[in-house]
């Protein structure tokens, strides 16, 4: 049975009662309020501009019950709208649809095309809204994933079904370094969200940072950052219902959310709304609800896997903000993206020091792992001594680590180094390895 197919069932054995229709009471700010609709909370309808079931209409989901109005949250703009609009029932939840036509397509939160290749039809949909797979029915994680960017393949294995987070502040690569792994990686599908984006930065991320070879394999959902607050937050869970498609066919697909704080922001917003309270930094509670519900939601299945990559974008290069704090805590390693290289025109701009993948021994041989224990110990030592040398108030054989530190360094940066267009190192690890043993001799 297809998730739709389940949902309409459900939805028929929902009683049906005498009203299938309410009217608009009220408008304020985000907020639809409808009497006479009798609606669950997180059931979809449809709101009419005018008092008939005629012309424009618009979606929005409940989410919240008011005394006897149901509390609706439109997914577009609500221009137009006026007290004693039409509002229908659908009773059926918000749902995406997914099929092997949507690859190479770039479409929004709802599933409509926003690109110039034609209409979409599509034999199945899957609601967006999906409880993670059980955990002892998950596969183990045991299986690497190259994504094609040396400096995450040899610091920082990945998984396939592991979820790590991008933390970087603006203008550090962020999305370039999402190209360049959308390109270059294994896997076999590429989901990628792009939540709160400028206009421009979702056409240029296509075009130019993805291109032609990375779209070709991938399914871009977009929700541009003038759009609804709850189309922001429905283009992160219908981007992760395709992905749930994708894996349960078997296949290993790569997510990327860009970025998982627009998500939280969007929430806030959705929050304030209701009338939640403001806590950390004014994020609302539902918002650390929302983050281990969505992200959890990526991972093994017991068929095919979802690995995912977040990015946390950081409040001036605050890695402690709430966000960043609360979504480290729940993915499974985290890669940091430097300002300071990023200045310095080291791209990309990966502090490996600060960046951890908790699955990469479970994934790597430990002769791997040693290497990069190594290079990591000798780019620590340099990190000591940098500021001496800059100045000449080091002497060599003072501090033997040190020395093959500094011996090192031009070696090793050159490693970390990779321009877009580069081809894929296919033996990360053994590169670093010959780098070390020539860099040290």
């Amino acid at each position: 049975m297809t998730a739709l197919s389940y949902a309409l069932q459900q939805a028929r054995a929902v009683p049906r009662g005498p009203v299938a229709y309410g009217k608009v009471r009220s408008i304020i700010g985000l907020l639809v309020e409808a009497s006479g609709l009798n609606a669950a909370v997180g059931e979809l309808c449809y709101i009419y501009e005018g008092t008939r079931p005629t012309g424009r209409r618009i979606k929005a989901e409940v989410v919240g019950v008011r005394a006897e109005a149901a509390v609706l949250m439109p997914l577009e703009e609500t221009h137009g709208l006026r007290a004693g609009s039409l509002v229908q029932r659908s009773r059926l939840p918000l749902t995406v649809p997914v099929g092997s036509a949507l690859l190479g397509r770039v479409i929004d939160a709802n599933g409509r095309p926003m690109d110039e290749a034609g209409p979409l039809v599509l034999p199945d949909a899957r609601p967006v809204q999906a409880a993670p797979p059980p955990a002892m029915t998950r596969q183990a994680i045991a299986t690497p994933l190259v994504t094609g960017v040396r400096a995450v393949d040899a610091f920082s294995t990945l998984g396939k079904g592991q979820r790590i987070g991008i933390f970087a502040g603006s203008g550090v690569g962020k999305s370039t370094l999402l190209g360049m792994m959308a390109r270059q990686t294994e896997a076999d599908i590429n989901v990628i969200a792009l939540i709160g984006e400028r206009s421009r930065e979702v056409r240029e991320f296509v075009h130019d940072t993805l291109g032609e070879e990375g779209l070709r394999r991938s399914v871009v959902v977009a929700a541009t950052g003038d759009q609804a607050a709850m189309m922001r937050v429905k283009a992160a869970t219908a981007a992760l219902a395709i992905a749930e498609h994708f894996r349960d066919e078997g296949n290993d697909v790569l997510l990327m959310m860009d970025s998982i704080t627009r998500v939280a922001m969007a929430q806030r917003e959705i929050g304030l709304a209701v009338g939640e309270p403001p806590t950390t930094r004014g994020y609302t509670p539902s918002v650390f609800a929302l983050l281990p519900r969505l992200l959890e939601r990526a991972g093994p299945g017991a068929v095919g896997t979802i690995t995912g990559l977040f990015t946390v974008l950081v409040d001036g290069d605050d890695m402690d903000e709430p966000v960043g704090d609360a979504a480290r805590g729940i993915l499974d390693g985290h890669i940091v993206l430097s300002r300071k290289l990023a200045q310095a025109g080291h791209f990309p701009a990966i502090d490996v020091l600060q960046s951890i993948s908790r699955v990469m021994d479970r994934v790597t041989p430990p002769q791997d792992r040693d290497t990069a224990d190594e290079a990591r110990r000798l780019l620590a030592a340099y990190r000591e001594v940098e500021d001496l040398v800059r100045v000449g108030a080091y002497e060599r054989g003072q501090d033997p680590v040190a020395d093959r530190a500094l011996s090192a360094h031009g070696a090793l940066t050159d490693f970390l180094r990779q321009r877009v267009d580069d081809l894929p190192d296919p033996t990360p690890a053994d590169t670093l390895r010959h780098v070390l043993d020539k860099g040290t001799a």
